[in-house]
């Protein structure tokens, strides 16, 4: 193993670990004498200055050693793509913009170390690369992929295709603050990534304070990535016909003085003259893209390099470390010789880190301090009399209505339509945003309702501003949901992390299964719930299925009132009747489930729990049918099953803002009394499993969604699923039997 030699003289003691060190670079004395970024500065003075270029790739380069020192250690990680980055990287550092994002969670170490470099790491007691070696990859460390729980990181990253989505909810709840936000082009296949960016510059054109970059390697994980044979002038040109106006491409061809074959090449081959002048060309580069997309022009940023560039392997053999691969071996070994700096040039790094952007990122970016937000006061609630025929979604529509009112940063995210969704009365209030004003169609340029007609899109932006800091809304068909909702997991678990509040992604899912026959089966995909239940586990995850117009608007100033959770809201379009009044309903949402119906008789008392609405209308009417049969019978509807867990069930104690408030087992027991429980959902069956963990009943079953179906009604589609009062009935009897 190779040994960690004692600090040297000069060495800032951040540097205890490293395991080498290396010769001062040629006129350090002229050029390295001072930190270019003076005391009281954020930013380099002026992008030309020889010192300020020197300095820069000094940076650089303690990014890309610290990167793959970090990764030997534990011979795991992902040095390869950050390294083609880090000189791009380092001059936005420079140059004062450190409200970084990144849509590749490979990019991770080197995103730690930069954190390591400005100190942010030392809020988690990582004061030098011996910390920072034996905390990566680590539990109550480093993770592998982003976090944003990770001090002076913005946003987590993991799946592809994601990070464009923080980058422009921070640049629209932050106006004049930049936010870089680099893309693999890895990952750049991934659907939604410009024409994200496109659709949300058509909304917003205004904000363009949001800078993409394009890490263009060549590479992706294992193979050439399926843009490595584009022309520099077609990636403009799709850049281009994206509605970027300016598009700046860097290419280190340019540059490249060592004879390099192929169309990317490594920068940190060319000779140290060169080197220099490619880092000038970087800095120039990406202080003009800065300063245009702070001056309101829609600007990309292409950066050309080979992957690995700098680090101990080229290519996608870069990408990942595995167990041969360790501070000893020959190829790390020579280029962490090749990459050390010397020790005075290591103390000139941490300077400089440390007051770009105005001081460490853990202190000074965004997301290290809480939004101020609008203020609510009490939410107007309607109390629908019981027995009234409420549409739901018509209920919730006015309560978003009145929030936006309130809160005019607010915004709403929607693919298929409120109006479809029996919730027009959103878009009456708080228009649709689109550059093409139209009263016909409630359409303004600076409405709050987000149509972008992609999932991915709608929840990206939703989810981005959530863990921003902002209040926001995603609407869709339950059907679609999983379309966007790899994201709102994503946030959730860095929510979940955070060591700040922030307001809950709220998300409200329309059009169940039900109310879809004609359209068949491509919009009756209920199964989504399932996926929702199993994640109500995580402990900040919650799913709501309110029972009328009542309960619909409790769920939603219940969600709007909670703070780094994940809230999903499952509520149907037809009028129905209402069963809870308000005060009811309110307590029912907090308590996790409300009895609806109680009969007593001469045979088994019978508890059917329920989830959803309509799914009520036979469950009532096999009531009717059982209690004529001498059944007494118990309708409890399940409207926070979340609640119904027990507290060792769910991993409460792991989130930032736990909720305990799950339902005693006396309360439990008395609410699901009874001989036989039948559970009954027009959706999946997992948002059952806490009340049959629980349950003390002798005889249990389900009643649930199966398949879809195209048919002329909703009572057609109940029938194909067994969802009838018939089926409900005959199954009891069968329990009984």
């Amino acid at each position: 193993m190779t040994q960690v030699p004692s600090l040297p003289p000069h060495a800032p003691d951040f540097c205890a670990g490293m395991f080498c060190y290396g010769e001062a670079w040629p006129e350090f004395d002229r050029l390295g004498s001072a930190a270019v970024i003076r005391e009281g500065s954020r930013e380099i003075p002026d992008p030309a200055d020889e010192s300020v270029v020197y300095q820069t790739l000094l940076l650089a380069d303690a990014l890309r050693y610290c990167t793959l020192q970090v990764c030997a250690a534990k011979s795991s990680g992902h040095p390869g793509g950050f390294a083609s980055s880090a000189d791009i990287y380092a001059a936005l550092v420079m140059l004062g913009h450190t409200n970084i994002v990144t849509e590749v969670g490979h990019h991770a170490p080197g995103f730690y170390s930069a954190m390591f470099l400005d100190g942010s790491l030392e809020a988690m007691q990582i004061q030098n690369m011996s910390d920072f070696m034996a905390r990566f990859r680590e539990r109550h460390g480093l993770l592998g992929h982003l976090s944003g729980a990770i001090p002076g990181l913005l946003a987590p990253a993991g799946p592809l295709g994601q990070g464009q989505h923080f980058a422009m909810a921070g640049a629209l709840l932050h106006p004049g603050t930049l936010f870089p936000v680099t893309i693999g082009d890895g990952g750049f296949g991934e659907p939604y990534v410009l024409s994200s960016m496109k659709h949300f510059h058509f909304a917003y054109p205004q904000v363009t304070n949001y800078l993409p970059i394009l890490i263009w390697n060549g590479f992706s994980q294992e193979h050439h990535s399926m843009v490595s044979r584009m022309s520099n002038g077609e990636m403009v040109a799709y850049w281009k016909a994206h509605d970027f106006d300016e598009v700046i491409l860097i290419d280190a061809k340019d540059f490249d003085d060592a004879g390099q074959s192929g169309p990317y090449v490594d920068s940190s081959k060319f000779s140290f003259a060169q080197r220099l002048a490619f880092m000038k060309a970087v800095l120039a580069a990406t202080a003009k893209a800065s300063d245009s997309a702070l001056q309101g022009r829609h600007t990309a940023v292409i950066f050309k390099q080979l992957k690995g560039a700098g680090v101990h392997v080229t290519g996608a053999k870069s990408h990942n470390l595995y167990p041969k691969d360790t501070p000893d071996s020959p190829e790390i070994h020579a280029a962490l010789q090749r990459l050390a700096l010397a020790p005075k040039a290591w103390a000139l790094v941490r300077e400089n880190a440390r007051r770009a952007g105005g001081g460490p990122a853990a202190q000074t970016v965004v997301t290290e301090t809480t939004l101020d937000l609008a203020p609510l006061g009490s939410f107007p609630m309607q109390d629908f009399a019981v027995g009234e025929q409420v549409v739901p979604a018509t209920a919730f529509g006015a309560l978003v209505a009145w929030l936006g009112q309130q809160d005019r940063r607010f915004v709403v995210t929607n693919a298929d339509g409120n109006e479809a969704s029996a919730m027009k009365n959103i878009n009456d209030a708080l228009k649709i945003r689109h550059p093409t004003e139209d009263p016909l169609y409630n359409q303004m340029p600076n409405g709050q309702v987000y149509e972008p007609l992609n999932e991915d899109a709608c929840a990206g932006l939703a989810t981005g501003l959530a863990l921003f800091g902002g209040r926001s809304l995603w609407l869709s068909y339950e059907s679609f949901a999983i379309n966007g909702w790899p994201i709102v997991q994503t946030v959730g678990q860095a929510m979940a992390e955070l060591r700040r509040p922030t307001p809950s992604v709220v998300c409200m899912f329309t059009a169940g299964a039900l109310e879809q026959g004609r359209n068949g089966w491509t919009h009756q995909r209920p199964e989504i719930e399932n996926y929702f239940a199993a994640q109500m586990r995580n402990g900040n995850v919650f799913l709501l299925y309110p029972c009328d117009a009542n309960a619909v608007q409790a769920a939603y100033e219940y969600a709007v009132e909670s703070q780094n959770k994940v809230m999903v809201i499952i509520a149907s379009k037809s009028p129905l009747p209402v069963h809870l009044d308000m005060t009811t309903a309110r307590m029912a949402i907090r308590r996790g489930a409300a009895l609806l119906h109680e009969s007593t008789g001469t045979r088994a008392t019978v508890t059917l729990a329920v989830t959803g609405d309509m799914a009520l209308q036979p469950v009532f009417a096999a009531g009717d049918e059982l209690a004529a049969q001498g059944y007494g019978v118990r309708i409890v509807s399940v409207l926070n099953p979340r609640q119904l867990y027990r507290e060792s069930d769910v991993a409460v104690d792991t989130v930032a803002e736990p909720d305990r408030d799950f339902l005693p087992d006396a309360e439990f027991q008395a609410l699901f009394a009874g001989e036989i429980l039948l559970g009954i959902s027009g959706g999946g069956s997992a948002p059952l499993e806490p009340i049959f963990l629980r349950s003390r009943a002798q005889h249990r079953d389900t009643l649930a969604w199966r398949r879809g179906e195209t048919t002329a009604s909703a009572g057609e589609l109940m029938a194909f699923n067994g969802l009838t009062s018939a089926a409900i009935v005959a199954r009891v009897q069968a329990l009984s039997a």
